[in-house]
Formats: structure tokens, sequence, C-alpha cells
């Protein structure tokens, strides 16, 4: 590992400045559960390490009725799975982060350090973007908001421009009638990321379902969600060979990657077994 500059900024706002002044050289660390272990395997050598894990202003998870559900950005892992506010209004989202990687990254990592780094094989992306999350970002020209799939762009790739940090994570209200469900296969037990994940909320309503969306995750360069899945389940009533069909569209429709850890071939179908039986769940249905 190199030699570097370690900087505390005072504020996100010089947080930016220091990361333009020298972009090419300069690397945000929060928890830096991810970037410390990039630096030691000499995947990454910055020079400059601006350090943003002291700013109170940036953690914090807050609910409001009308406005939904503040994610500070170093808010960590395990402080997301056991906050009251999200185990009661996004229960979906604390299964999530309670098995995110191990308990040491769960109690280190944070929230808005794993979405910069867009590993495809981790957890939040992907039940992010079910739950119509958004990604608060500030730099030199102010502040911005992206949806998660406009966020992430590609292989450790967001759209994050020079000087740009996340400050908070942003999710809508829950309504009446809204369910989601998170799922994921390992390869083996022993493996923390996921090979396969599928994120699928729905919003029930006296006709069957009036609104959905469903994101697979691990498999795919980035978290993708599958329209003509969505428009199936809208259309049809919620029955065993529905939900089959729509686990069919969900396998069929993505592109999924194939690498040492599995072929594509091998994630297609477990996509398909993993989307089959989360839908099941959600629209509590027994399957055959």
């Amino acid at each position: 590992m190199r030699d570097f500059d370690f900087l505390e900024p005072a504020s996100a706002a010089e947080a930016c400045r220091l990361l333009l002044d020298e972009p090419e050289e300069s690397r945000l660390i929060a928890g830096g559960t991810a970037l410390m272990l990039g630096m030691r395997q000499r995947m990454l050598s910055p020079a400059r390490l601006v350090s943003i894990g002291h700013l109170e202003a940036l953690r914090g998870i807050d609910f409001d009725a009308k406005e939904g559900l503040r994610i500070g950005a170093l808010t960590r892992h395990a402080e997301l799975a056991n906050a009251p506010a999200v185990q009661a209004h996004y229960p979906m989202l604390a299964s999530m982060a309670a098995r995110v990687a191990n308990p040491q990254v769960r109690n280190q990592g944070t929230l808005g350090g794993n979405l910069c780094y867009a590993d495809p094989a981790t957890d939040p992306p992907g039940c992010l973007m079910a739950l119509d999350a958004r990604v608060v970002i500030q730099g030199p020209d102010g502040e911005r908001r992206l949806a998660i799939e406009d966020f992430l762009v590609d292989y450790y790739t967001t759209a994050l421009a020079p000087g740009e940090l996340i400050t908070e994570i942003r999710l809508p209200p829950p309504a009446e009638g809204d369910r989601g469900h998170y799922a994921r296969h390992l390869r083996t037990a022993a493996e923390h990321r996921p090979l396969v994940s599928v994120a699928a909320w729905v919003r029930h309503s006296a006709n069957g379902c009036e609104a959905a969306r469903l994101v697979v995750g691990a498999s795919t360069v980035v978290p993708t969600r599958v329209p003509r899945a969505e428009a199936l389940l809208m259309a049809k009533p919620p029955t065993v060979a529905t939900l089959t069909e729509a686990a069919e569209l969900i396998a069929g429709d993505i592109a999924p990657i194939s690498d040492a850890r599995g072929s594509a071939e091998y994630r297609r179908e477990m996509v398909r077994v993993v989307a089959r039986r989360s839908l099941a769940h959600l629209f509590a249905l027994p399957l055959e």
C-alpha cells in the first residue's frame, strides 16, 4: 500500500472541494470496509483519502408519514437493520440490512459507501430500487437527486461527477396494501455475497395488484427491473399460474453475467426459482 494523505473536512461542502482539487488522486472514505480492501490488494492506490466518517450531519434515520424515510449516508447496515422506524414501515429493508455481508461489515460499513462502491454482488441496491429510493447528492454546483436505477451505471461505476458525494437516501412513504420481500441465493453457506437476489414490492388492492416493482440483482451488471413481469402482475389475478408465468418472464428478461462464481445459465435458473418463491410469499400462495 502506498503512502497517502488523510484529510478530515469539517463539512460535506468542504469534502466536495477537497475531492475536486485532485479528482484522480482522491478517494472518499467512510466506513472503509471496501476501500481499504481494495487498497491492500493494490487495486486502488489513491494519494489522498478524504474522510467523512466523523460528519454527524450525514448520520441518522428519520421517518415522517408524509415525507417517508430519510437515511443518512453514513448510516451503518446494522443501524438500518435495528431501527424501529425501518422495521415498522419498511420491513423488507430491515430484513435485507440484517443479512448484508457479515457482522464486521454490518457494524462498520455504511449504506452510502455501499452504493458508491457499486459492487454488482451486494444487497442494498436492488432492495432500494424496489422501494423506489432516491439518493441525494451534494457537489460543487449544489444538490441533486437521482433514482437508484439512474445512479448505478455499470460495474463499480456510478453517476457521481467529480467532487460529488451522497449525503442521504430517501424512500417514499408506504401506503396501505404495500408489501415487499427480499430474497437471495448464496452459492455456499460460507459465502456472504449473493449469487442471485430478487427484491419484489407490490401494492395489493381489492382486485389483486395495482402496482409492482421487481428487481433482480447480483446476477446482472447492475440491479435490473423487469417491466413485463410487473405489468403481468397488475393485469392478471394473483394465482400460482400467474406467479409462475411472472417468474419465467423475470428470468427470461435479464442479461445474467457469467463468471467463476456461476454461469449465466445457472444464474438465470436460480433467478426463476427465487422469483417464484418470493412472489408466492408476497401473495401468500402455496407453491405446488
